[in-house]
């Protein structure tokens, strides 16, 4: 009998030494768990993660695996080592599952193909990823093989100095000399140019971008080519994977928006443009409901969206994407502080929502769980988009881009465009709000430097009031 338990409890022993052996040597194989197909095609949703005391936590992408792989010419196996790593990255963050589709190249480039027929915008994938040494850029897009091509002047302190500049520079609205341009035309040179002549010669008007640690943050509609901001050439996107990413075109068409906000708190700065900023959107949408203050709750937003789903869910309001867990970063509703773990309470998965825009966002510029938190922000809301800002832009500069936002989108192809064609229209002097007594508070309650008086016409060429506005998540 003894010999019988032993065999046995040799056997087990034998069992999770060879199993723990070949996921070492297959670490790809062993996340085929992760892998589950959604039935709807939806973004992915957190689950919470059992605890366990001998579980690991998830890891991130091995930048020196990826690199051998691309050495090998394996760019598609780079690709999916991207997916995966950037997924338990982000399931690291949440401290929750996440549930995707993992698509191959070929597959990624069928629904590229598929969404160009349906929207008329032909979009191109970007991944960028910082290694020690070098930046690691792959191309996916329809019209040919996927591209990869290897930046060794944007080694990683070369790249964290140059997008700090960037930040810092574009962020700052009293200095109108051009002093971000250096470093917009040194990143444009090391992320878009490499691969510039594919995205022509394929004929790509619209770009996705999948970034690694340290570039989430950028203000990408910034970068320059010498002649022209990148806005000008393409409409921007940014995506946490695209495995991650509910793909489905979706027009904005005839589309109602729910639109709630403050413009007072007990212990945060006023938003006094708030209530003209809502009346606003509904006014331009044409269809919709604004609710301000006291009505601006969860309970409101839940009960408002019983009655009729709201395709597009505005918040006015303080919103933050702060350095730590995912416990710091929150949107301010008025008798609560939402935290970045309970987004998912908001219910906008169910019925789908559309947009979700934050319209008074910051985010803690260059850090790397910040940045995380922002750039998940569909996939944790569970809205298919969200549209926010990086940095804290003064009332009337959001006012005047959230007008046009909204006169666009029922004609815009796609989201993205609509944001481009808003952009493109404050940096050529388009957008002006006249008559301004004095100057505007920020949305950090600050008031900017200026004249004693403001200007006739506030400008608002400066990228500072356009480029901080993102759009995360689905384009289409």
């Amino acid at each position: 009998m003894k010999a019988l338990q032993s065999q046995k409890i040799l056997a087990l022993f034998l069992g999770i030494f060879f199993s723990t052996a070949f996921a070492l040597k297959h670490p790809d194989l062993v996340t085929a768990a992760e892998r589950s197909p959604l039935a709807d095609g939806g973004a992915g949703t957190a689950r919470p993660i059992a605890a366990s005391p001998t579980a690991a936590k998830p890891v991130g992408l091995d930048a020196v695996q990826l690199g051998r792989s691309l050495d090998r010419g394996d760019v598609a196996g780079g690709i999916q080592q991207i997916e995966l790593g950037w997924k338990r990255q982000f399931e690291n963050y949440y401290q929750g599952k996440l549930t995707s589709r993992l698509l191959n190249v070929e597959q990624i480039v069928r629904v590229l193909e598929k969404n160009h027929r349906e929207s008329g915008q032909k979009a191109a994938l970007i991944y960028a990823v910082p290694a020690t040494n070098h930046l690691e850029l792959i191309l996916v897009a329809p019209g040919g093989p996927p591209v990869h091509r290897r930046v060794t002047a944007a080694n990683r302190d070369a790249l964290a100095a140059m997008t700090k500049a960037f930040r810092n520079e574009v962020a700052n609205p009293s200095n109108f000399n051009g002093a971000y341009l250096p470093s917009a035309r040194a990143l444009y040179q090391w992320t878009i140019a490499p691969l510039e002549p594919d995205l022509k010669a394929r004929g790509i008007n619209s770009l996705i971008f999948c970034l690694g640690k340290g570039l989430r943050g950028l203000p990408l509609a910034a970068l320059h080519d010498g002649q022209q901001f990148l806005v000008e050439k393409y409409s921007l996107s940014i995506i946490p994977a695209f495995n991650l990413l509910d793909n489905r075109v979706s027009k904005l068409q005839n589309v109602y928006v729910l639109a709630m906000g403050a413009s007072e708190f007990k212990d945060k700065s006023a938003l006094p443009g708030v209530p003209l900023e809502l009346s606003t959107i509904v006014n331009r949408l044409g269809r919709g409901e604004r609710w301000l203050n006291q009505d601006f709750t969860l309970a409101n937003l839940k009960a408002r969206r019983d009655i009729y789903p709201f395709e597009i869910v505005h918040f006015a309001t303080h919103a933050k994407f702060l350095p730590g867990d995912v416990t710091q970063s929150y949107i301010q509703f008025w008798d609560d502080q939402l935290r970045q773990d309970r987004f998912k309470s908001l219910g906008l998965r169910s019925p789908a929502v559309q947009l979700l825009v934050l319209s008074a966002c910051q985010t803690a510029l260059g850090d790397a769980q910040a940045e995380l938190g922002f750039a998940g922000l569909a996939v944790q809301s569970g809205s298919k988009a969200a549209l926010a800002s990086l940095w804290a832009v003064s009332d009337t500069g959001t006012l005047a881009l959230m007008s046009e936002f909204y006169r666009q989108i029922p004609s815009a192809s796609i989201k993205a465009d609509a944001l481009r064609k808003t952009q493109i229209a404050m940096l050529k002097g388009r957008l002006n709000l006249r008559g301004a007594a004095q100057p505007s508070p920020s949305r950090t309650g600050q008031a900017p430097t200026s004249a004693n008086a403001a200007p006739e016409v506030v400008d608002y060429t400066h990228p500072y009031y356009w480029s901080a506005f993102t759009l995360v998540g689905n384009p289409w």
